[in-house]
């Protein structure tokens, strides 16, 4: 009944700013009166149990319907509280912060079951504003809380700006880049005729990609227009990273991978991230330019001695290391989306919704850090052993190794090619498969160091885990 206990249970800040859990008597209550076999029978989904609980919160007497209604504010304070930690997870230790900093934000609730007065909670404000027909309760408190502007001013204060790069590189229009590259970085007429060039073909490619899916949403539900305008800016396809290295191609007459491509979009977006930080009064970085941040795995890049002492020294390789951090990023990022999205379709082909619960399960366990037991009730599968043979975590790692190193191996070569000299070439793709397969190690030992580890003991999170929650966080919310 662990689980269940998040319908009387409410997470809350005291006084003191400490986390507290208050137990509701009267919603215990009533809950386990109108759902009786919740003791025994953990079977019954949360968007089953919400929807019934929003039920009576409208149509039953009203000392009733605010019972109804305190059993969902309370299970949506613990939604809050999972997305704080994911929060923390990805950037809490690279930008200072942690749970209980935002859970002050965001966590007002005084567990009363009328309000005081005018005020509204922020819980049950996303009550309110709740939609059963377009989302479930989850989703929707996940979109809120990221929304929550108490919570942006304080991740904007630490440097962290809550938008996807594909959103920033989508709404960012060339004459604008032209003047934040010209007055905020003072880059070279060159660089900037560069970027433009690079932001002109990613629009051109993927802007086109959206309004197409826009319009096929329209035509398959006429009367459901979207939940809002373009929806979520997604990762690129593998396709659409094709279509701009051509179009790219064409503009500044050089061949360059789709690899290449991406890590080149991911640094432009970060370049303009840390813009909009600065002017809306955050934060910037300062942190060396050879640390992957939030790493997880040990020393950043500059640590791995093989990778740097095949390029010149001075400020080629520095550059050279600017541009390997981010083309390991995209490219492991890149990795993880191709197996998930293979398993995926593996899945599809089964019986039943295997393939939507195997991103679920996938998502609970390494971004919500919940034990297989818990997993298992919660995709409803028999117990333990069932979701560790569902999921098959080893070979997953082990695809996704492969992807990666691959991808590695030749656009790290493709970057080496214009700091070495074409006589060392052969010696050099030696030495990259060498030291790329000693850095691809340590990201997937990490993580099976952190698959093996006790849930309670929270470990700190893998660059694999960081990375595949951004992409499972595209794809579910």
């Amino acid at each position: 009944m662990g689980l269940r206990s998040r319908y009387w249970q409410l997470v809350k800040i005291d006084a003191a700013g400490r986390r507290q859990i208050q137990e509701i008597t009267p919603a215990k209550a009533f809950f386990l009166d109108m759902f009786p076999t919740a003791t025994v029978n953990d079977d019954l989904p949360d968007v089953e149990i919400n929807k019934k609980l929003l039920q009576l919160s409208q149509n039953i007497p009203a000392d009733r319907c605010l019972l109804a209604e305190r059993c969902l504010l309370c299970f949506i304070s613990w939604q809050i509280e999972q997305v704080c930690l994911q929060l923390e997870a990805k950037f809490g230790t690279v930008h200072g912060f942690k749970c209980v900093d935002l859970l002050l934000c965001v966590l007002d609730d005084d567990g009363k079951l009328k309000p005081v007065g005018d005020y509204q909670s922020f819980s049950r404000q996303i009550l309110q504003s709740f939609d059963p027909e377009k989302s479930n309760l989850t989703t929707w408190t996940n979109t809120r809380v990221k929304q929550n502007h108490r919570l942006n001013q304080f991740l904007l204060e630490c440097g962290v700006y809550l938008v996807s790069d594909w959103a920033i590189l989508n709404d960012t229009k060339p004459k604008q880049l032209q003047r934040i590259f010209t007055e905020f970085y003072s880059f070279t007429a060159g660089e900037i005729l560069q970027a433009q060039q690079l932001l002109e073909s990613y629009h051109d490619i993927y802007r086109t990609a959206r309004l197409e899916q826009r319009g096929k949403k329209r035509e398959d539900s006429l009367e459901q227009p979207p939940k809002r305008r373009g929806g979520k800016c997604t990762i690129p396809t593998i396709q659409q990273l094709q279509a701009i290295a051509t179009l790219l191609q064409s503009k500044i007459g050089q061949n360059l991978s789709s690899e290449i491509v991406m890590a080149q979009l991911q640094k432009l977006a970060e370049q303009l991230r840390q813009y909009r930080i600065h002017v809306r009064g955050g934060s910037l970085l300062a942190e060396s330019l050879d640390v992957v941040a939030g790493d997880g795995y040990g020393e950043g890049i500059a640590g791995y001695t093989n990778t740097t002492e095949v390029v010149n020294d001075g400020d080629e390789q520095t550059e050279f290391l600017q541009l390997y951090r981010s083309q390991f990023m995209a490219s492991l990022q890149q990795a993880l989306a191709i197996v998930t999205q293979r398993r995926v379709e593996q899945l599809q082909r089964k019986k039943g919704d295997k393939a939507k619960k195997f991103l679920f399960a996938l998502q609970l366990f390494h971004c919500q850090n919940l034990s297989m037991t818990e997993i298992a009730a919660k995709v409803g599968l028999r117990a333990q052993d069932a979701v560790t043979r569902f999921l098959k975590l080893k070979d997953f790692r082990a695809d996704v190794r492969q992807e990666l190193l691959i991808m590695l191996c030749n656009s790290v070569m493709e970057l080496a090619k214009n700091y070495s000299h074409p006589d060392s070439l052969q010696t050099l793709e030696g030495k990259i498969q060498l030291a790329l397969n000693e850095q691809i190690n340590h990201v997937i030992e990490a993580a099976e160091i952190q698959a093996q580890t006790a849930k309670t003991l929270t470990p700190e999170t893998s660059i694999f885990n960081q990375r595949l929650c951004c992409y499972l966080d595209d794809i579910i919310n």
